[in-house]
């Protein structure tokens, strides 16, 4: 095992440009917002595009959590040294969860989200609104039980970010195998937690938007896009980092394993994306079809695009060996697969919402600018105000001698 000189108290400095241009971010997306809610035309759109960007902020947050259980349970030591990006997503859920609820509060209150299935009259069978496929899903979606399962699934999700990054600060001051011993017994909880409620989590947020339309495969198409949203989240901070003279015992074969992670997942979100897309191609049941259609016809430009950013670049651009060892290839891929994964959002969330009504202009990039200069400004906070190493990690030196 090598010897290494690197200095395992090292704080990154949240100051500087890095700060500035994150809250000037917040500034843009906050006076987007405000133009979209001063036109009355514009406020379901605006609405549309707070559920997308709260929704995305969440999700990646969350698997950051995700991926601290994975890495306690896997016993995994290449990624011991990196574990403070992802604790610093996963302290930052609840401000993500605070936000996502009230949007959602906010979009159910003023009938601007999920009209669907909230709409007056809809499960009244003396009123001309009657929709009988709504009133037979009335007991699941109806709005206690709906705001009930996101606090509670959500709440879940924040309590156990927050222990797991409670119980590394404590290995950090205690030393010894107690904090790592409770990690994993409290990371095995929540990957079961997790694996059962994501789904329904996302059937709720998203897909019932359209709430006449099901697939039980959406559920795993939401967490592929979440988890690999989140890797290539966690290799752009890292990258980042390391070009700013942090983490320097971060190396190329820690940046091929987490390109393999987002090359391999990318698929998988291709494989959910194409199997749910083609079972109802064949089918061409109109009560299935009609989910495509929309989306087809309205968003046809969208449609391919998402197929390009998230399958065609990741795939083309990692398949080469050395191309997942250089940071600025990784850098820019990670980046593209961002971006497309903000398109395939906007394809779920759009139709359901504002229908053939879409646009994009100042209210979708002033909002998406806005929750990434928030996101920014909060995990880096969140990463400034502890070591960027967990030095008294059983698997350290594994992670520091890390060669493929």
């Amino acid at each position: 095992m090598g010897t290494h000189n690197y200095n395992l108290t090292e704080q990154f400095e949240f100051t500087g440009k890095a700060k500035n241009l994150s809250i000037a971010a917040i500034v843009i997306g906050i006076a987007s917002i405000a133009y979209g809610f001063s036109d009355h035309g514009l406020h379901e759109r605006t609405f549309a595009n707070l559920l997308l960007m709260a929704y995305y902020f969440a999700c990646v947050c969350m698997s950051g959590a995700f991926f601290l259980a994975v890495q306690f349970v896997a016993q995994a030591g290449w990624s011991a040294s990196i574990l403070r990006v992802p604790q610093a997503m996963a302290k930052t859920l609840p401000i993500a969860v605070v936000i996502l609820i009230a949007i959602i509060g906010m979009g159910l209150y003023t009938h601007n989200l999920y009209h669907h299935w909230n709409a007056p009259g809809l499960t009244n069978p003396a009123d001309p609104n009657y929709d009988k496929l709504i009133d037979g899903k009335s007991a699941f979606l109806n709005v206690p039980f709906f705001l009930g399962r996101q606090v509670i699934f959500l709440g879940l999700y924040c309590f156990f970010a927050l222990l797991l990054s409670k119980l590394s600060n404590n290995e950090d001051l205690e030393g010894g195998l107690n904090s790592y011993t409770k990690s994993f017994k409290y990371s095995c909880i929540f990957l079961v937690i997790y694996g059962f409620t994501t789904p329904i989590f996302a059937f709720d947020t998203v897909m019932s938007l359209e709430a006449h339309w099901f697939s039980t495969m959406f559920g795993w198409y939401n967490f592929a896009a979440m988890w690999v949203s989140s890797l290539a989240t966690m290799a752009v901070i890292i990258i980042l980092l390391r070009k700013a003279g942090y983490m320097q015992w971060v190396n190329n074969s820690h940046l091929h394993n987490l390109g393999q992670f987002i090359f391999g997942f990318s698929i998988f979100w291709t494989y959910v994306w194409f199997a749910q897309f083609m079972l109802i191609y064949y089918a061409n049941m109109p009560e299935e079809t009609v989910y495509f259609y929309k989306r087809f016809e309205f968003y046809k430009f969208w449609f391919f695009l998402n197929l390009v950013m998230n399958f065609l670049a990741p795939v083309l651009l990692l398949m080469d060996r050395d191309n997942k060892r250089q940071e600025n290839i990784m850098l820019g891929v990670c980046i593209v697969v961002l971006c497309g994964h903000w398109v395939d959002y906007y394809q779920m969330i759009m139709p359901g919402t504002v229908e053939s009504h879409n646009g994009f202009g100042i209210i979708e990039i002033g909002t998406a600018i806005g929750f990434v200069g928030l996101f920014t400004f909060t995990v880096l906070t969140a990463l400034s105000k502890k070591p960027l190493i967990a030095k008294n990690h059983p698997f350290l030196q594994e992670s520091l001698n890390h060669h493929l």
